[in-house]
């Protein structure tokens, strides 16, 4: 017998991450530029780095506490509250492994076997890959009829007994797109009185180019089914330092709390000092660094007769190819091999018809980029 066949049988359901794959594919073809990662090309600012050099020189290398340093998790709730408008006291934060540890903690603590978890979709494969390991079932909701909103005739079918979450990704990854009100009542509604969390992965929330937004989260009559999870990976280009943190109610929490200690002890001591350097860091210059590319990639994008939504936050385009009758991964492949230039393809986001180009690289990167995009597409009209 092989050892592989006494594995967790879960792990058999999981799918490579096509983010990674076509990334790994671009890294080994010479030249070619790479629009796939959602990766800032901005270093962490200096005072964030600077905050965690003085904690070592200070010897903070030992244990924390499990959720985080108090002084941390202190700053967090301030922060939430004076900038978010959240009432989440120190005591009901847990300080995370990035928000993919704080999405793992919450659909882990959440899910029993057979338990659905409903995801508008296009959305970040991590969610249905997580709920597979959790023994659950994904459960899509296509959006993309509605401009990537969530409307009632779409969602309340897909509400049966079994409904034990609902995942809000807002701004999106990877349409960019930010849920509207309708939207947000409408979840609302769908929720109210039934034992169904909301987790809100708000991790893009201080990119956004609207003053419109508004997150679920906001509904704190809801407050003991809300899941709300944050990252410092986004906005202070903090990708490599892996920090984010999970807010929920203290009854909830507590729970959690034991998924958490009991899956990465604590996150390391002297990043403490930085995210609390980093919650005093404006990151309202590189958003409009962001801003600048989007309307430059949308209006290149339009201009080769694309049809796309205007994103309102992230960093993400999301145009339609649907009119060159080519699946996305397909095309992938051909522009990382014809073109040189890497993006990716919407399957990875459960869409048939959608790439997602990247914009958080450098401006000389998009051109060119785009101009192989542009050339290349061409051809395909032409052929």
């Amino acid at each position: 017998m092989e050892m592989k066949e006494n594995l967790n049988s879960a792990v058999y359901t999981l799918k490579r991450s096509a983010i990674r794959e076509f990334s790994r594919l671009a890294a080994e073809t010479p030249g070619c530029i790479r629009l796939t990662l959602g990766e800032p090309d901005f270093d962490t600012p200096a005072s964030i780095c600077e905050a965690a050099c003085s904690s070592v020189e200070a010897g903070d290398t030992h244990y924390i506490e499990n959720n985080g340093a108090a002084e941390l998790r202190e700053k967090i709730a301030g922060f939430e509250r004076e900038k978010n408008g959240m009432d989440y006291s120190a005591a009901e934060v847990i300080v995370t492994a990035g928000a993919t540890e704080a999405l793992f903690a919450s659909l882990f603590g959440v899910i029993e076997p057979g338990d659905e978890v409903i995801i508008p979709i296009p959305a970040f494969s991590l969610y249905e890959e997580i709920v597979k390991m959790c023994r659950g079932k994904a459960v899509h909701l296509d959006t993309s009829k509605s401009g990537f909103q969530i409307r009632e005739e779409d969602l309340l079918p897909l509400i049966t007994e079994k409904t034990k979450a609902i995942i809000l990704n807002s701004p999106n990854n990877p349409t960019g797109c930010i849920y509207d009100q309708e939207s947000l009542e409408t979840v609302r509604r769908a929720v109210s009185g039934k034992p169904v969390f909301v987790i809100c992965d708000d991790v893009y929330r201080q990119l956004c180019y609207t003053d419109g937004y508004h997150s679920f989260a906001e509904y704190r009559d809801l407050r003991e089914q809300i899941l709300l999870i944050q990252s410092f990976s986004k906005p202070y280009a903090m990708t490599g330092w892996r920090v984010g943190y999970l807010l929920a109610d203290a009854s909830v929490k507590e729970r959690l709390e034991l998924v958490h200690q009991f899956t990465v002890v604590s996150t390391p001591a002297p990043f403490q000092k930085a995210c609390i350097a980093a919650l005093g860091h404006d990151p309202s210059g590189m958003l409009g660094e962001y801003s600048k590319r989007r309307d430059y990639v949308i209006g290149r994008l339009r201009a080769m007769g694309l049809e796309i939504e205007i994103p309102e936050g992230a960093f993400y385009a999301f145009p339609s190819m649907k009119k060159f009758g080519i699946a996305p991964s397909d095309l992938a492949r051909r522009l990382i091999l014809e073109a040189g230039v890497a993006i990716t393809p919407g399957e990875a986001f459960g869409s048939q018809e959608h790439i997602r180009i990247s914009y958080c690289c450098s401006m000389a990167d998009l051109e060119e980029g785009l101009d192989r995009l542009e050339s290349f597409l061409s051809g395909l009209e032409a052929e």
